[in-house]
């Protein structure tokens, strides 16, 4: 095995980071981070059945009835699939439209966006009223978790202080400040999102530069993308159409976010 299959085969499927907390399922033995797995195995689930005994792997499909973990080469542990699926509460179409937007390929930028006009023009420098709820909702759909208003209220205040100290300080070039703004948003979402931080950064750019509210900026990614995705409204519970996205990364499916066979 060469250096780069070595360092692909020690990075989880899920967050594409350093396996923490090495985790394998039962049946095929694909290797994960076993918060990440477990996260995977209470999203799963249909929200037409409160419990669920198996979790379908996101590489092979196949059915695991429980997730193997702390294994020392003599014992291990197993955390059975059997729970109720919480993440029904709050994880709307839209979360799901913007998870696996985060598994396709988005290009250099959707077509009507100019994001270096954006830096140009100094647009950066006025507050975008749409930003905290926009945060929040990919914030939650990356973590698949509810409660993210720390990490969320974390990220926005470097933004804001970024932006207040920018106001004072000696003018440097647009590309430069791109370069110190994804910098300084990258370090505040690091720590949270792992292997997803590069991809966040660059989609939050996109949503600022793009000057859009939420629904009409989700109206021009979803077309850009090719996707038959009928209206998306937070309240509605609807599943998503079958569509066609661009070059998947990992196999990830309306099939598996409903848990229909």
């Amino acid at each position: 095995m060469d250096q780069k299959e070595q360092s692909s085969s020690d990075s989880c499927p899920i967050c594409l980071s350093p396996i923490l907390q090495e985790s394998y399922l039962d049946q095929c033995f694909h290797k994960f981070c076993y918060n990440c797995i477990l996260q995977w195995a209470k999203f799963v689930p249909s929200r037409h059945s409160s419990q669920q005994s198996f979790v379908k792997c996101p590489l092979c499909k196949r059915k695991s009835s429980s997730i193997i973990y702390e294994y020392d080469g003599n014992s291990f542990q197993q955390h059975l699939i059997h729970q109720n699926s919480e993440t029904s509460d709050f994880f709307t179409r839209a979360h799901k439209y913007r998870l696996q937007c985060y598994y396709v390929e988005s290009g250099n930028a959707i077509d009507n966006i100019n994001i270096m006009r954006y830096w140009k023009s100094y647009k950066y420098r006025q507050p975008n009223q749409w930003l905290y709820s926009w945060v929040s909702r990919e914030i939650q759909a990356l973590l698949q978790e509810k409660d993210v208003d720390i990490i969320v209220h974390h990220i926005l205040g470097v933004i804001d202080s970024w932006r207040r100290n920018e106001q004072k300080g000696c003018k440097i070039s647009p590309e430069l400040k791109q370069e110190e703004f994804k910098r300084i948003v990258a370090d505040a979402a690091k720590p949270f999102l792992r292997g997803r931080t590069d991809r966040f950064v660059n989609e939050l750019e996109m949503f600022v530069a793009s000057a859009l509210n939420i629904e009409a900026y989700d109206k021009v990614y979803i077309n850009h993308l090719g996707w038959k995705i009928p209206e998306i409204n937070d309240g509605d519970d609807e599943e998503l159409e079958d569509h066609d996205p661009l070059v998947p990364l990992l196999s990830f499916s309306d099939e598996d976010i409903d848990g229909t066979l």
